[in-house]
């Protein structure tokens, strides 16, 4: 099973690829972790990343396509894979293509812009121990204050009002094309995503099986 998922940051693409990874015991790879974690690591990779990430832009086909194609060679992918975070654009799907990567279904978890800027900027982090929480969904005991350990929480840079626009601009200007070229090719599955996790969820793993 080879799925790709598609949607606007915040849409939750992150999570429902760990639970579609458990249930059916495929790796969920995502190009973010994967930066993310090359940029702690002061890679090469990562420093190169690192300036397009801080901007909220997109890191360039050819980082990103090497990234996939080393991923790619490991055993857990033998058995198929959850795509998160790409392809990102017309040209990296293209690129898959080319690799001879064969796609069983393209799922878009559909959000409004209003309900993700909602999401993203009422997330808050402690600056201390790294715990997430969110101001409406997963409020602290005490306002700006960490539950586990009383660090100061705070807001990301990813999750400011402007960075927030800013990646909301880039998703429909370069990444929403793709639900048209999946679409041509018989491949897209529209889900609509819930207020309740689990309603997406449902609806997910309804897809994936249908």
């Amino acid at each position: 099973m080879k799925l790709i998922l598609l949607g606007a940051p915040g849409a939750g693409k992150g999570t429902q690829a760990e639970i579609i990874s458990e249930k059916y015991g495929i790796p969920a790879v995502s190009t973010g972790n994967i930066l993310r974690e090359a940029v702690k690591n002061q890679t090469r990779l990562g420093l190169e990343a690192k300036s397009y990430m801080d901007a909220g832009a997109l890191v360039p086909d050819d980082v990103i396509i090497s990234i996939i194609k080393e991923r790619f060679k490991e055993p857990d992918c033998a058995g198929g894979f959850i795509l998160d975070g790409m392809p990102r654009t017309v040209v990296q799907a293209e690129k898959l293509d080319e690799m001879g990567v064969e796609i069983d279904k393209a799922l878009d978890i559909e959000v409004s812009d209003e309900d993700i800027i909602k999401r993203l900027s009422g997330r808050r982090v402690c600056s201390v121990c790294g715990s997430s929480y969110h101001v409406l969904y997963r409020p602290p005991a005490e306002e700006g204050v960490c539950d586990k350990c009383g660090g100061e929480l705070i807001i990301r840079r990813d999750d400011q009002i402007e960075t927030i626009l800013d990646r909301l601009e880039t998703y429909h200007r370069q990444t929403e094309p793709l639900k048209d070229y999946y679409e041509k090719r018989g491949k897209l599955v529209i889900v609509e995503g819930q207020e309740e996790l689990a309603d997406t969820t449902r609806l997910m793993l309804a897809a994936v099986e249908a």
